[in-house]
């Protein structure tokens, strides 16, 4: 059997043209129908849906290779098409996917055609034969191009074997050693059909251009091949094990092996193989599945606070475009509607603040499930964003807020591992049913009972002590906090302690009671983070000798970034002298922060910089809070730096 008696014209598209990734399985699952290779269309797309909630099969380089076996196909067969503009496909390089290959795989039968789908999976991974691809203009050259790239891998496939079986035949005396490094691997994926035979294509590939021996075992849909014996084990300097599904390991106990998700064979071959040479990789001592191993191996490198810092950090990445987007709607609408300042309806008394106030109102109130969400889908995959954004809706509706939508999607995050492991002891036929009925079931009746009976109602109570607290405070509470927060915006500029106060800053911007408000801790969180760029730009100007000519050169770029409220413009003179960068801009930040709070400044909007200036409260003295932080650190810059060379 070939490829072009899986691929018929019918299900070929040349110039596909689809909006988004759902869009794109939808138009492949029709090319698949076309051909006639299903009896159940619906129950097909479910179960690649359910593969791709696993994790994307977009595998980079501009590929993707969704598929699914089950029993809504009636004979094995490829749909194929391609996108000449790229569609965004959640790829492994987050780079759009242009070439499309679908397999329909039928569930029992004969396994005649994965060796078939393996061989393409392989030449997927030659540039050349996807240029050629990406270059053919009718289904006809398509084919060709597929057939003729084939048969010179058959060719080499039998070459290969002919030269194993040869290797093989030859007394050990005889064999000549080579004085390559030679490594082993293993690759495996639950379906084993495209990401097995990949990941060890790209394995196999950079090992040669790395002058290193390699052999991997494909553990697939048709059972291991390239089986790894004794003496291969025994001669290899290490072992990759890049597998998402368990395989035997206890065979390498002893050997130098790293664990890791199949994805990353495909994705950092190159990282993997030097680790092995390098002697870096972990003596295995065969204590675990190799399941279990790629997630010791995994908590291990990272450990529990790096995990965390993670997980909370993915869940910030993708809530600050709603917060941001939305604070800075809400606070244009504050300023088209000074007219109607101290009145009751202030924000909504004309029709444009009205509207600009209700999009980023919406926008806004989206902050905490997106939060929930990301982190706990940064915890559990795909299967748990469901899950960690209704906690994170249950959150704000319960009154916990900020911190109950922090507990929502780390709890629904490891609920989701809880119940990938209850699970696991179902019917490997009900596999594709987890993603899209038990997970989502069990997982949103477990987060909303905890969200509702555990989380939300002290949660609750703390919120409004630390709101009622923040709004008791006195002048010099209230100082000492400006003070250390923004401090902490001059610390590591963007790192973990920015972060920590910029988003302890954004939580200030919602009361108790889940509305909008304007924040003196938000306002010196900001002035905190423009205090760097700006007082760096000042000091290139005041003290100059202290400045080589090439750093003066970023002057006016670190004004400008300065003023928009990037605190990042200071991270290239942090990094090349921080002994002296960092406490200058932090005594700065301090000041800042401190005298914002002193002034009784406060701020609607979680980001603007000079652009929000109009409605900050008492904004007169927030510059005059800025600029004498920016004076302070520049002064102190001027001070702590030695003279630099001026040639």
């Amino acid at each position: 059997m070939r490829i072009v008696d899986l691929l018929k014209k019918q299900s070929i598209d040349l110039n596909a043209a689809v909006a988004d990734k759902t869009a794109a399985i939808g138009h492949l699952v029709d090319l698949m129908e076309a051909g006639g290779n299903l009896n159940n269309k619906e129950l097909y797309k479910e179960r690649v849906l359910a593969r791709e909630a696993e994790g994307s099969t977009g595998i980079g380089e501009g590929i993707a290779i969704p598929h699914a076996k089950t029993e809504a196909v009636n004979e094995p067969g490829l749909a194929s098409m391609i996108v000449r503009d790229g569609v965004d496909y959640e790829s492994l390089d987050d780079e759009p996917a242009h070439l499309f290959f679908m397999i329909a795989a039928p569930a029992g039968g004969a396994d005649v055609h994965l060796e078939v789908l393996s061989r393409l999976s392989r030449m997927l991974m030659d540039d050349d034969f996807r240029d050629a691809l990406m270059q053919a203009k009718t289904p006809e050259e398509y084919l060709s191009t597929i057939d003729k790239a084939e048969a010179e891998q058959i060719k080499a496939e039998a070459e290969e074997a002919a030269a194993e079986a040869a290797a093989e035949e030859t007394p050990a005396e005889e064999a000549a050693p080579s004085e390559r490094p030679f490594v082993i691997g293993v690759t495996a994926c639950p379906t084993g059909i495209a990401h097995t035979y990949m990941a060890a294509e790209a394995l196999e590939n950079k090992a040669a251009a790395m002058g290193v021996d390699i052999k991997v075992e494909t553990n697939g849909s048709g059972g291991v091949k390239n089986h790894l014996t004794e003496a291969d084990i025994k001669r290899a300097v290490g072992v990759i094990v890049a597998v998402d599904k368990d395989v035997p390991v206890q065979r390498f106990a002893g050997k130098k092996v790293i664990f890791t998700k199949v994805a990353n064979g495909i994705k950092i071959p190159e990282e993997l193989i030097q680790t092995i040479l390098d002697g870096k990789a972990p003596v295995y001592q065969g204590a675990e599945s190799s399941s279990e191993a790629v997630a010791v191996e995994s908590a291990e490198k990272e450990g529990v606070g790096r995990q965390i810092y993670k997980h909370l950090m993915n869940g910030v990445s993708h809530m600050l475009p709603f917060v941001i987007g939305g604070g800075i709607l809400i606070a244009l609408a504050f300023l088209f509607d000074m007219d109607n300042a101290g009145a009751a309806n202030f924000g909504s008394g004309t029709p444009v603040a009205a509207l600009l106030k209700n999009i980023g109102g919406l926008s806004f109130s989206m902050m905490m499930p997106i939060l929930a969400g990301y982190i706990a889908m940064s915890i559990g995959e795909r299967p748990a964003l469901m899950p960690g954004i209704v906690g994170g809706f249950l959150a704000t509706t319960g009154g916990s807020g900020f911190f109950g939508a922090l507990f929502a999607g780390f709890i629904a995050g490891y609920l989701v591992l809880l119940l990938k492991k209850v699970l696991s002891v179902l019917p490997e036929s009900l596999e594709g049913t987890k993603p899209i009925l038990f997970y989502p079931v069990f997982g949103l009746i477990l987060i909303g009972l905890i969200m509702t009976f555990v989380i939300n109602p002290p949660t609750a109570i703390f919120n409004t002590w630390l709101f009622d607290s923040l709004n008791s405070m006195t002048t010099s509470s209230r100082i000492v906090l400006g003070f250390v927060l923004g401090g902490m915006m001059s610390i590591d500029f963007g790192g973990p302690i920015n972060k920590a106060a910029y988003v302890f800053g954004t939580a200030s911007l919602m009361s108790a009671t889940g509305q909008a408000v304007s924040s003196g801790i938000m306002a010196s969180v900001m002035a905190g983070g423009m205090v760097p760029p700006l007082a760096i730009a000042l000091a290139m100007l005041i003290f100059r000798n202290k400045f080589t000519p090439k750093e003066r050169q970023s002057t006016i770029t670190n004004f400008i970034m300065g003023l928009s409220f990037i605190t990042e413009g200071a991270i290239p003179f942090a990094a090349s002298d921080p002994l002296r960068v960092i406490p200058a801009c932090a005594i700065g930040s301090a000041v800042a922060g401190s005298l914002s709070m002193l002034f009784g400044c406060a701020l609607p909007a979680p980001h603007g910089g000079i652009f929000v200036f109009g409605v900050i409260t008492n904004w007169p003295m927030y510059i005059v809070s800025l600029i004498a932080g920016v004076i302070v650190a520049a002064i102190l810059l001027g001070i702590f730096r030695k003279k630099r060379p001026q040639e």
